[in-house]
């Protein structure tokens, strides 16, 4: 894990992906390929979230580590962006099923001098906001994408329906067009970062408006816990609490590409 100059400013994030099979079939390994670049960017662009944020609120930190930028390899941390993805995405290829298919992975975490904001508890509540918003903008820049395409090419409707089944392992991808994949991926990675993000858990980012929510005494046991106690819950804890909240996002978000 990477230095802080804050306790608490670690973020750790985790994208739900369904199973898909376990075969080596090239499509099967395209999916699997997009899926870690989906990641890779989305990861990317909330912590450049956080840092662009930062700077404009007067904190240049961040800013003079480079870190305004989309540039992955100033966001990459080796364990949690790259190892841990890897086994989660990869892992079933050759059966095994790590994380039981939730995908876990973190950037490095985006340094904030708090005493640099004019208004220290709200300007680092937005700037902690700033994460989890840039997730749902790329929800949002995805779907309408995807709602274009349905509105303007002939057959729309139909590739949008496939593609995006065929991302949640309900329909077989070969038949999938490739920008519609990307995007239906896009939109469940994202989502799955913008809930996951927000719980109180530490180092997590709702943490830290919890955090900021809570009186000096209180802040002083909030920062003792221990990291496998955060980590135990984000597993078997945060894990299921993600599933109840994606599984009827998704079915909205389809619903209304479906009323089109």
């Amino acid at each position: 894990m990477a230095p802080q100059l804050e306790p608490g400013r670690h973020r750790a994030n985790l994208s739900f992906l369904e199973s898909r099979g376990t075969g080596l079939s090239p499509s099967v390994i395209a999916i699997k390929v997009f899926e870690f670049v989906i990641l890779l960017f989305s990861l990317s662009f909330h912590e450049c979230a956080h840092a662009w944020m930062a700077s404009r609120l007067g904190d240049q930190t961040a800013r003079m580590e480079g870190r305004v930028t989309l540039n992955p390899m100033y966001h990459i941390d080796p364990i949690g962006t790259l190892l841990f993805p890897a086994l989660v995405i990869f892992g079933p290829l050759i059966g095994f099923n790590f994380f039981s298919g939730f995908l876990v992975g973190w950037a490095k975490p985006t340094p904030v001098t708090t005493r640099n904001f004019k208004k220290i508890t709200r300007d680092d509540n937005i700037v902690t906001l700033a994460g989890p918003a840039s997730n749902l903008l790329l929800v949002l820049v995805a779907f309408v994408i995807m709602a274009v395409t349905i509105l303007t090419v002939p057959g729309g409707r139909g590739m949008v329906q496939l593609s995006f089944l065929a991302a949640v392992g309900m329909a077989p991808p070969v038949a999938a067009q490739p920008a519609l994949m990307i995007c239906s991926l896009a939109i469940l990675i994202n989502f799955s970062l913008l809930f996951f993000n927000l719980f109180p858990i530490p180092p997590l980012d709702g943490s830290r408006l919890l955090r900021n929510a809570l009186p000096y005494n209180a802040v002083q046991k909030y920062d003792r816990i221990p990291f496998w106690v955060s980590y135990l819950l984000m597993i078997f804890v945060g894990g299921f609490v993600l599933s109840l909240l994606l599984s009827p996002s998704i079915s909205l978000v389809f619903a209304a590409l479906m009323s089109l």
